[in-house]
């Protein structure tokens, strides 16, 4: 699984924490770093640029990290084939790949803690999508997601 991680100036120290973290555990990761090369940038630019990633197909799994990881969601979202959602406790972070089959994480680092964030990525990484009943429901996410960016189609 190819792993990609990016963040704003609010969540550089856990996002070096969980990039460590999954390197420790042999995980393929990818450290984005929009910022480096930028001066000041938004996490709408540096979310968007991981959901183009995403997008493209260079990553299986990407992870944001901002102030609450809600505007991350946010425009991680805008983007066509990325489902992002912000998790703060490990039982959401199964959900949203057990029941919603979401290949974005969100997450808050004025929210939750070093220790309890490593918890939740595990938890969503080793998560895959369940199917069953939430087939049809998924499914009819990306209907509708391909209705709203093809109103035409």
């Amino acid at each position: 699984m190819k792993i990609c991680i990016d963040c704003d100036d609010a969540a550089v120290c856990l996002k070096q924490v969980i990039f460590d973290h999954l390197k420790s555990r042999g995980m393929d990761i990818t450290d984005l770093d929009y910022a480096k090369d930028k001066e000041n940038p938004f996490y709408g630019e540096i979310g968007f640029n991981l959901a183009k990633a995403m997008q493209a197909g260079l990553y299986d799994r990407g992870i944001l990290i901002c102030g609450t990881g809600l505007g991350m969601a946010m425009i991680a979202n805008k983007v066509e084939g990325v489902f992002a959602g912000t998790c703060h406790d490990v039982f959401s972070a199964e959900r949203l790949k057990k029941s919603n089959d979401a290949n974005v994480l969100t997450m808050g680092a004025r929210v939750i803690g070093p220790e309890l964030a490593k918890m939740i990525v595990d938890a969503w990484l080793n998560s895959e999508f369940a199917g069953g009943g939430s087939t049809a429901k998924v499914d009819q996410l990306k209907t509708l997601e391909h209705q709203s960016f093809h109103p035409n189609r």
